[in-house]
């Protein structure tokens, strides 16, 4: 596959990130398009924790009214994927701390399964498809380069799977934001079930890019130099939870997390020293001119534990008519790095992310596409920000 220049980085990102692009998801292969699921900072700890503190009594509470018992839960009851007791709609998000489960082996052996769609490009509103620009590794450590791109990692019918995340500003909490941007179809099955399971984040995974042989013996502040976050709330688009994983759903292929923090009081923003502002007004793909990438692709030629970023001109992809327009980019990319960030430098020359890899080619790596991020996306976001608003 032809690569192209990348262009030059007149993005600099040197501020919170250096413009690289990454792509989270569920390793899939779709029969038409797939979904494809850095900052300066403070050093990472060397104690990586194990996602949290035990819940409070409300969460517990809240569990037993939607017929979930805390202890069976944790024993193994997540693993009914039952879609009769399949917790699906906005409100029923729960995710339990189940502490130690996912240690490195676990991490490093996450895949997606391979699912297929039937998504074809609307006729009207598509560019040409551009030309594919070959990803390239993210500098190393992450901590150093691409602070606030992790990996998420959660768990649905098919097993243990992977996505790509951003760390986000929160308006209501300046400097101390628990908030993670990634894809929908990271966190909930679309059309198909509910909410998944077990959703941890891990900022700088694989810090010091080790090759996965080399991943195995590592030492825990080494896979997860910051610790893990579980989320404690998810909000993805309604469109997502009645209608993802069809041509229509994809332009509101996003979602917001909230995580919780290890210990005390140190928000997710703190402890890494990034997050990034998120662009609800962001231009059309016309003029939105240049945008980056970042993400952890898994599926082949890549293995899920490199991060990578790819930079291109913004085009236009639709996958359905009467569909938003969907900005698209170069990038070979894979599944795996779904729900990563992408980041543009706006005219007062702050970086900030304005989509997540949603979806991209079957049978090949060349382009990728996600949302752009309008009211019902500023919606989401201000509905987590506002539910731990203190």
């Amino acid at each position: 596959m032809r690569s192209v220049r990348l262009i030059p980085t007149a993005l600099g990102l040197a501020t919170a990130l250096a413009l690289t692009a990454t792509a989270c998801g569920p390793t899939e292969t779709p029969a038409a398009d797939k979904p494809a699921g850095g900052a300066s900072s403070s050093a990472p700890a060397a104690d990586a924790g194990d996602g949290g503190a035990d819940l409070t009594k409300d969460l517990a509470d809240k569990l037993k009214k939607r017929g979930v018992d805390l202890e069976g839960w944790k024993n193994g009851e997540w693993k009914n994927w039952d879609r009769e007791t399949w917790l699906r709609e906005a409100e029923d998000f729960v995710n339990p701390v189940i502490e130690g489960l996912w240690d490195p082996a676990r991490m490093q052996s996450a895949k997606s399964p391979e699912q297929t769609i039937t998504t074809q490009a609307g006729a009207s509103g598509t560019d040409p498809v551009p030309r594919p620009v070959q990803a390239q590794r993210e500098k190393t450590p992450y901590h150093r380069n691409a602070a606030p791109v992790g990996k998420i990692f959660f768990d649905s019918p098919q097993g243990h799977m992977v996505c790509s995340g951003t760390i986000v500003k929160d308006p209501r909490r300046p400097g101390k934001s628990n908030l993670v941007w990634t894809a929908g179809h990271c966190v909930h099955a679309g059309k198909k079930g509910g909410w998944y399971r077990n959703i941890t984040f891990v900022p700088s995974y694989n810090d010091l890019g080790k090759s996965p042989a080399a991943l195995r013996n590592a030492k825990p502040h080494e896979v997860y130099p910051y610790g893990q976050y579980w989320a404690d709330w998810a909000v993805t688009s309604g469109e997502w939870i009645k209608s993802g994983g069809t041509n229509q759903a994809w332009p509101y292929d996003y979602a917001v997390l909230h995580v919780k923090p290890q210990r005390g009081t140190k928000s997710l923003e703190e402890t890494v020293g990034a997050a990034l502002p998120v662009d609800f007004s962001a231009p059309a793909p016309a003029r939105a001119g240049t945008i980056g990438a970042w993400g952890y692709p898994q599926a082949a030629p890549y293995n899920g534990v490199i991060m990578h970023k790819c930079l291109d001109r913004a085009t236009r992809f639709t996958t359905a008519p009467a569909t938003p327009v969907m900005y698209r980019i170069g990038c070979t990319m894979t599944a795996g790095s779904s729900g990563g960030g992408w980041f543009r430098v706006l005219p007062n020359g702050k970086t900030a992310l304005v989509s997540n890899t949603s979806i991209g080619p079957a049978g090949r790596n060349g382009w990728l596409a996600g949302p752009q991020l309008g009211s019902g996306a500023k919606a989401a976001h201000e509905m987590v920000s506002k539910k731990f608003a203190r």
